[in-house]
Order: C-alpha cells, then structure tokens, then sequence
C-alpha cells in the first residue's frame, strides 16, 4: 500500500505530479523555461498526460479541461495511474503531487489513480520482478486538508484489501478464513463482528446456505458485522448483504473450465465489498448505523451434494426448487436477507457476483442494479456511481419476471427461463425481505482479465467505493 501525507512545501528534486486546469498555471512551477514550454507544447497536444525528464527527475502534468464533472474526475484517476506506471517502470519508491489549481476533488482523483494504479498481488511471487516499487505520495495541495489525505488513505487500503481478498485462491481462503479476514478488519478498524460456526448456522435453520455446503469438506460461516455509532442520523439501520461463495464450482451442475470455474475464487467479491467499506465507514467514524452480513462457503459436487430437483427449506420457511446448483449464490443471500429481518432495516442492498446476464447486458463497465426501493434510492445511487465512477445501470423489475420463478412442487424455484437471467436472480432475493431494497449484480466488474487503468488485472474492489461515499451522503442527510 502506497502511504499517502499531507505536506506543505514542495521539493525541488523528488519526482513530481502535477495537476492543473489553465497552462499559465505552469508558470508556477519550479522549472527552467524550455521545461515549462516542453509541458505545455505536450498538454495542448494531449492534455492526458505530458511528460518531462528533467536530469534524471520526472515531470508529469494533467491539464483539467472543461466538461463533464464526473468525467474530469476519471480522466484524473486515470492520469494518476498513467504517472504510476511511468514512476514504477523507471523502479521510483517516492513522489509528489502539486496541485496548481484549487479543486481539492480534482486533486485527489488524481491522488487516488496514482495509489490504485499501484496495486498489484504479489504474495504468491517467489521474485520481485515487475513489482510496483512506488511507497510514498506527498500532497502539496493548499485546497486538500489532513483529513482528506487520512481519508483517501484509508479508501484506497481498503480498496487494496478487497483485491487481495479476491485474488486470493480457495487454498487459502475458505469460509473460515473469510471469516477470520474480517474479524482482522474489525480489530484495525472499529465495526463489531459475530461470526456463527456450522452448528450455530443449523440452529438458525439456514437452509440455503447449508444446501449449498452439503458437497464441502470445508464448514461455512455466517458474518455478522456492525457499526453502531451514538450519533447515528438513521434510526433504523442500513443493511448491506455480501455473496460470500469463496469458490464456485457450480456443483453438481458443472462449469467449464475456460473463462469460468478458472476464475471462480472471484464469487465472493461482494463480501470483499461490503467488509471492507465497513472497515472505512468505520474508520472514518461516519454518523450511520450500518449492519452486514456475510453468509460464506464454497460450491462443490463432492459428498452429499445438493441436486437438481432438491426442495430445500429456508431460514424465512419458505421452499425452494433447485433446478440448477449453479444458482448458489442466491441461495446463500436469501437466507442472511431473512435473516436480517430482525433489523427492520430503512433500507436493504446486496451485493453479488451473480449472473452472467449481467454482465452480458452491460459488460464490465459498470454494476447492474434492480430492486423495489423508492427511485430516490436509485438515484441517489447512481449519482454516487458516477461520482466514484463505479457507474450502475438500473434494469426493469416488473411484476411479470416473479411468474419465472414458480414452482409446480415448491414456493419457488431458484432458476427461471433463459431469459431476463439479472432480473428472475434479483426476484428471488425480493422474496426474502419486506424492506426496500436494492440488488447490485457485479459480475461484470468484479475481476477482469486485462488491466484497465486503475482497475489493474483481476479483482477490482469494486463496491468498496461505491458503498462508502453512499452511506457518507446518507450522513449528510
């Protein structure tokens, strides 16, 4: 993790970021004249990036134009990983950011692409061949305060930390190792974590969840993670859901290999999400009452596994058809939805890696969202998407999708035709809680195979972003 500090003076001789929004602003800088003009004469031509080699000391400059908001924010972040990747290639350890512009959010962006262009899961690496090698950002930025700096700090590690846990492979995290995860988060952080073993889960009567874990050696564990602050603004809590499926095999109905199973430690990126915005919310001591829960195990054929054909009792009463073991992921969900009932929930949003309808509709450029929440929520939402540039896409969510999933031999089945895939999953979730509620489907952007900007190959984090600065404008409400 790249340590981020607030300074006051700049160095004449460290490695140096600068963002800018007017190029007579680079009259400010501390650079012979045919430097300065160099600069200038790149950013007309591209204002993206324009880069500088000043004996041996690199200059690199965004020029800020104007447009949209939210895209002059992502251009930011992308310049900042952009300079990323010029000062780890030339193996740098240490730099600087100069704002010559007063827009603090402008700043940061750029300060954020820099820290997240950074990343790279490197545990498993017997050498440090191609490791990011940039430790320290300094900030000198008179609009930024020592706060904001702590904040970003604490975002992007927390960022950091969902990817690891991601990319991590089954062979390490398990349910209880998921589980033991985020008792550390807790500890570093502040949120109070329960987490219920195999026979607490039994005694609940989670039907879906163990269904799911009949063809595992391994136990599941379900994760109940709070923060409850005396100065809540909300009475009644926020409830975040995480798909915590550590690895999916698909079970008895089996994936292939290729472009599936191969990348199915990635199946419990929404926990990864919602753990790790608690632990900045957490951190950062935002004045919302937030609860979370975390069902986790792995999908396997092995032993007693559940089949097609299966009726399974949930932890809610209802039964459930399974017409395909693949569909796991709800199964797990719905349990911890019925589960936190108990909370009487203002509003409820899970999180999950779990259709491949949705990523076929919008691909990995955003998050597929659904639901039966007033709009405001989805709104509200979707501005904060564009803000983070974690943008969501609202589908439909008529009344005929719940006809897909009728059973003739139980209350529902866990699977509906093949079409409308996003919508019939987010349906049956909806029959599990009597709260409003939103479904983010991220199977699109939960991990990628090729690196895009500051969202680097394989897990992204993605939903940490998101989360945070909804529930911090929920604390302004």
């Amino acid at each position: 993790m790249i340590t981020l500090a607030k300074s006051t003076r700049p160095s004449t001789t460290r490695d140096t970021l600068v963002v800018l929004n007017d190029l007579s602003q680079l009259r400010h800088l501390d650079l012979e004249r045919s430097d300065r003009q160099y600069l200038n004469e790149q950013l007309l031509a591209d204002p993206g990036l324009a880069v500088c080699d000043v004996s041996g000391r690199l200059v690199l400059a965004h020029l800020v134009k104007e447009g949209d908001r939210h895209q002059q924010l992502e251009k930011a972040r992308r310049a900042g990983d952009a300079m990323a990747a010029r000062l780890n290639g030339a193996k740098r350890t240490e730099a600087q950011v100069i704002s010559l512009q007063d827009d603090a959010a402008l700043t940061l962006a750029l300060a954020e692409g820099v820290a997240l262009g950074s990343y790279a899961f490197r545990k498993y690496k017997t050498d440090e061949n191609g490791a990011p090698t940039l430790a320290k950002l300094s900030l000198v930025a008179k609009e930024v305060t020592a706060a904001n700096v702590d904040e970003l700090s604490d975002l992007c590690d927390a960022v950091w930390t969902a990817r690891d846990l991601v990319n991590e492979p089954v062979s390490f995290l398990n349910a209880t190792q998921l589980a033991a995860e985020i008792k550390t988060l807790s500890r570093n952080s502040g949120f109070k974590v329960q987490v219920l073993d195999k026979a607490q889960i039994e005694a609940q009567g989670m039907g879906g969840l163990l269904a799911v874990n009949k063809g595992s050696l391994d136990a599941p564990t379900f994760s109940i993670l709070e923060w409850k602050p005396k100065n809540a603004v909300n009475k009644k809590p926020l409830l975040l859901v995480g798909k915590g499926v550590v690895y999916d095999t698909g079970g008895l109905s089996l994936k292939p290999t290729p472009n599936s199973m191969d990348q199915m430690k990635c199946d419990m990126a929404g926990a990864a999400a919602v753990a790790c915005a608690m632990a900045v919310v957490a951190k950062q001591e935002l004045p919302v009452h937030v609860v979370a829960l975390i069902p986790a195990t792995d999908n396997r054929p092995g032993g007693n596994a559940y089949a097609p054909g299966d009726v399974v009792r949930m932890h809610s009463g209802l039964t459930v058809e399974v017409l395909n073991t693949d569909a796991e992921g709800r199964m797990i969900l719905a349990d911890a939805l019925s589960y936190g009932e108990r909370y009487k929930p203002e509003l409820v949003m899970t999180i999950a890696t779990l259709t491949g309808a949705a990523m076929r509709a919008i691909g990995t450029y955003g998050t597929a969202v659904m639901g039966t929440a007033p709009d405001t929520e989805f709104h509200r939402l979707e501005q904060v998407g564009n803000q983070v540039f974690e943008r969501t896409a609202r589908l439909p969510f008529w009344d005929e999708y719940d006809d897909e999933i009728k059973s003739d031999v139980a209350d529902i089945k866990n699977l509906g035709s093949d079409l409308a895939g996003a919508q019939t999953a987010g349906k049956f979730l909806a029959r599990f809680t009597t709260h409003p509620y939103i479904h983010l489907d991220i199977a699109g952007p939960a991990f990628l195979s090729r690196k895009d900007s500051y969202r680097t190959k394989g897990g992204t984090g993605v939903g940490v972003r998101l989360f945070y600065e909804f529930i911090k404008q929920r604390a302004k409400r």
